[in-house]
C-alpha cells in the first residue's frame, strides 16, 4: 500500500511539469506590445480571444527571427566564397531554403488565425504587420488615376495583396517596404503599357490641393 501511495505521489508531482513542458513559452514582452498594437484595431469583444490572437502574432514574430538569422548567416558565407559560380549556387540554395521555411510558417500562422478570426479580421492583422501599406497604396493609385478600369483596379489590388503576403514574413521595416516597392514597379509598368503617364500622374497628385484644404 505504501508503495502504491508513493507512486501516486510521484505521478501527481510530475504531472504539472509535463503540462508546462508541452505549453509554448510566453512571448517576449516587446513582441507582445508590438502585437497588441495590431490586435487593438480589430476591436475584439472577447478578451480571451484577443489575448490568444495577440500571442499568436507575437510568437509568429519570434519564429521568424531565427529563419532570417540563418538566411543572413548563409548569405554571408556564400558571399565569402571565392568561386563566383559556387557562391551564386550557395546563395540560391540559402534563399530557396529560407523561402520554404517561411512558406511553411506562413501557412501555419494563417491557419491558426483562421481558427480565431474572420477573413476581414485576418486582413486587419496582415495590414497591421505591414504598416497598412496595402490600403494606403491602393487608395493613392485610385486618387492618382481616377479613370482606372475595374479590371485594372482588380489587378493592382491582386499584386498589392501578393506583396503583403511576402512583407508579412520580412525581417525589417526596410524589407517589408522593399516588397511593396518591387510590386509597385510591376504595377507602374503595367499601367504605363496601358497608356498612363505615371510621372505626370504622380506630379499632378503631389500638386493637388488636399481635401478640405484652404482656398
Amino acid at each position: 500500500m505504501l508503495s502504491l501511495r508513493l507512486r501516486c505521489f510521484v505521478l501527481a508531482a510530475a504531472l504539472p511539469l509535463l503540462v508546462r513542458a508541452d505549453a509554448p513559452p510566453p512571448p517576449a514582452p516587446a513582441l507582445v506590445q508590438r502585437a497588441e498594437k495590431i490586435v487593438g484595431p480589430l476591436h475584439l469583444n472577447d478578451a480571451a480571444k484577443a489575448t490568444r490572437v495577440r500571442d499568436l502574432i507575437a510568437r509568429q514574430y519570434d519564429a521568424l527571427r531565427p529563419i532570417h538569422q540563418l538566411r543572413d548567416n548563409g548569405l554571408k558565407l556564400a558571399k565569402e566564397t571565392a568561386d563566383k559560380t559556387q557562391a551564386e549556387a550557395r546563395r540560391a540554395e540559402v534563399l530557396a531554403k529560407t523561402d520554404a521555411h517561411l512558406a511553411e510558417l506562413h501557412a501555419q500562422f494563417l491557419a491558426a488565425l483562421a481558427a480565431e478570426l474572420t477573413p476581414e479580421q485576418i486582413d486587419g492583422v496582415k495590414d497591421g504587420m505591414t504598416y497598412g501599406v496595402l490600403p494606403l497604396t491602393f487608395r493613392v493609385y485610385q486618387e492618382m488615376l481616377p479613370n482606372l478600369t475595374a479590371e485594372q483596379k482588380t489587378q493592382i489590388l491582386a499584386w498589392l495583396t501578393e506583396a503583403r503576403e511576402h512583407a508579412m514574413d520580412a525581417n525589417t521595416s526596410e524589407e517589408k517596404h522593399a516588397w511593396f516597392g518591387k510590386y509597385k514597379g510591376r504595377i507602374n509598368n503595367y499601367l504605363t503599357k496601358a497608356g498612363y503617364d505615371m510621372k505626370a500622374a504622380e506630379k499632378n497628385l503631389l500638386h493637388r490641393a488636399p481635401p478640405g484644404g484652404g482656398k
